[in-house]
């Protein structure tokens, strides 16, 4: 199966590309184009990426765009609660593929803190997130239990998390190792001006098409997303 053979909603445009590596090249040069507008338009660019393996490629990629870095935000959807130096740690990642050469100018904003619990750094990072300009650039992943970010279907506070409250950044659970997350709302992750889903593998196409197949969000929260100007970029 293609993306071209999933019924999309209006208004939800898809890409598809031959392999991993031409997504993320093809992904590097739409999200540094759209950075490069916002910088234009306003003076500065805010970007949100998702962590894990999966957009490593993608952050190589975009880390050799040529782009006023120093006037660029980059902030992550969410985030495993540990420590920048451990192996879960989205910010590790994006310090070792990303934030480096001419992006490493870049100022980031750590959603994690060592505060003395998650509800305590998911707080902290509410009041950091008041400060971020609106966001120019998301960039969303999807989970095959159609979680995107870390809001996570049964995890506590997923009902608030995807309410349209003012709250920007709520604690979450994964269901794997490590379950304690941070994650931001969909409230804010929505306001995104340019809203994209990277997904690749057949499985994940079999996820999204369950996903197409309900409106119940509580059950895959990635529904909350395939709205209305969405960009799906999909590979085999």
């Amino acid at each position: 199966m293609a993306i071209s053979e999933v019924k999309l909603p209006e208004g939800v445009n898809a890409r598809e590309f031959k392999s991993p590596v031409l997504l993320a090249e093809g992904l590097a040069l739409n999200v540094a184009k759209q950075l490069s507008e916002a910088l234009a338009a306003r003076g500065n660019a805010v970007l949100v990426v998702s962590g894990g393996r999966s957009p490593v490629a993608f952050f190589q990629h975009l880390a050799k765009q040529e782009l006023d870095w120093s006037k660029v935000v980059v902030t992550l959807a969410d985030e495993r609660w540990v420590p920048v130096e451990h192996a879960d740690s989205n910010a590790g990642l994006l310090k070792q593929y990303l934030l480096k050469g001419p992006a490493a100018k870049a100022q980031f904003l750590s959603l994690y803190s060592a505060a003395a619990n998650v509800e305590q750094a998911a707080e902290q990072a509410d009041r950091l997130l008041a400060e971020l300009p609106p966001i120019d650039v998301l960039v969303l992943g999807m989970g095959d239990d159609g979680h995107t970010a870390s809001l996570f279907p049964d995890s506590p506070n997923l009902a608030e998390a995807l309410a349209d409250g003012t709250r920007r950044c709520w604690p979450m659970l994964a269901p794997s190792v490590p379950r304690q997350r941070l994650t931001m709302s969909r409230a804010l992750l929505a306001s995104a001006r340019h809203k994209i889903l990277s997904i690749s593998g057949q499985s994940k196409l079999t996820t999204l098409n369950a996903a197409l197949a309900s409106n119940d969000v509580a059950a895959m929260p990635v529904r909350a997303f395939l709205q209305p100007t969405l960009e799906i970029y999909w590979c085999p």
